[in-house]
C-alpha cells in the first residue's frame, strides 16, 4: 500500500469550489472513499425539527467531507499550494514539497 500524501493534521490549500483559496487543517481522512475533511471549509448546514434530544431544534453547521483531488498541501515555507514527493534521508522515507524542497513532517 502506498503511503498518503495528505494526512491528518496536515495544512491544505483548497483549488477549487466554494471555498477556493482557502487554507485549513486537515481533521479527518477516509483514503477508501478518497474524501478529507477540512476545519472550516465546504460547511454544510442540515436544518433539524425539534426532538427529545433538541427541544429547540434549528440548524447544525458541520463540515462536509471533500474530494482529496480538491486541495493540495500548503507549502511550508510560503503557504501556497504544492505536490508532494517522497523521499529517503537518513534512511527514512519523508514527505517534501516539490516547490521548495522543504521537507514537510519531522
Amino acid at each position: 500500500m502506498a503511503s498518503a500524501k495528505i494526512k491528518k493534521g496536515d495544512t491544505v490549500v483548497v483549488l477549487s469550489g466554494k471555498d477556493k483559496g482557502k487554507t485549513g487543517t486537515v481533521s479527518k481522512v477516509n483514503p477508501k472513499d478518497g474524501k478529507i475533511v477540512v476545519e472550516g471549509v465546504n460547511i454544510a448546514a442540515r436544518h433539524r425539527k425539534p426532538t427529545q434530544q433538541n427541544p429547540q431544534g434549528g440548524i447544525d453547521r458541520f463540515e462536509a467531507p471533500m474530494p482529496i483531488s480538491k486541495v493540495a498541501v500548503a507549502d511550508p515555507k510560503d503557504g501556497k499550494p504544492t505536490r508532494v514527493r517522497f523521499e529517503e534521508k537518513d534512511g527514512k522515507k519523508v514527505r517534501v514539497a516539490v516547490k521548495s524542497g522543504e521537507t514537510i513532517d519531522g
